[in-house]
């Protein structure tokens, strides 16, 4: 895989907490620190995007038929056949 030198700036208030998460020991240098925040936003944007698609799957949907109650109701049936309530 190529590697990319890229330059980039910060405030001085940034460079200080990019810093502290440094000398805490959370990261080795900045370019792990901005590495795993790179991936991090990735996995977000990923996780966003489901979220879009499934509320768009539901307005498409229309509207249930079925009381609020009897969703929930349902969802507890299943919740407790799976041992997860």
């Amino acid at each position: 895989m190529a590697t990319v030198h890229r330059t980039i700036a910060f405030t001085d208030r940034l460079n200080e907490w990019v810093l502290s998460r440094i000398e805490a020991g959370d990261y080795a240098d900045d370019s792990e620190y901005i590495r795993d925040l790179i991936r991090r936003d990735r996995e977000q944007h990923g996780n966003l995007t489901a979220l879009r698609a499934a509320i768009e799957e539901g307005l498409n949907s229309g509207v249930s038929q079925r009381s609020v109650s009897d969703i929930l109701n349902e969802k507890e049936a299943k919740l407790k056949q799976n041992g997860r309530l």
